[in-house]
């Protein structure tokens, strides 16, 4: 059974730091892209960033670029997610996804879900 947990989550300040994880059991992910998304109350999912599988494919949302960095340790099934500088604004429940069939930006692509972790930044 395929399994994405994440870890990492808490309340921080703004202008603070967290990294986030999504640790993949079940089967490799080492060929696959991985990606983070997130949501609010009330609104949609929207993407974070994404990592392929060949070195230096990254992508980020605007909103945190120059902020966040994506990265990957194939030989461990894992992703991370480091923020910096975190804002109000970046509170939500963080989700690592992997292996979408399509594009990378949406989430409806992506065919394995983690649960989800709490990201509280207070102002």
């Amino acid at each position: 059974q395929v399994q994405l947990v994440e870890s990492g989550g808490g309340l921080v300040q703004a202008g603070g730091s967290l990294r986030l994880s999504c640790a993949a059991s079940g089967r490799t992910f080492s060929r696959s892209t991985m990606g983070w998304f997130r949501q609010t109350s009330g609104k949609e999912r929207e993407f974070v960033a994404a990592i392929g599988w060949s070195v230096g494919s990254t992508y980020y949302a605007d909103f945190v670029k120059g902020r966040f960095t994506i990265s990957r340790d194939n030989a461990k099934n894992t992703v991370w997610l480091q923020m910096n500088s975190l804002k109000p604004e970046d509170t939500a429940v963080y989700y690592c996804a992997a292996d979408p069939s399509g594009t990378l930006y949406r989430d409806e692509m992506y065919r394995y879900w983690g649960q989800g972790t709490q990201v509280t930044v207070s102002s």
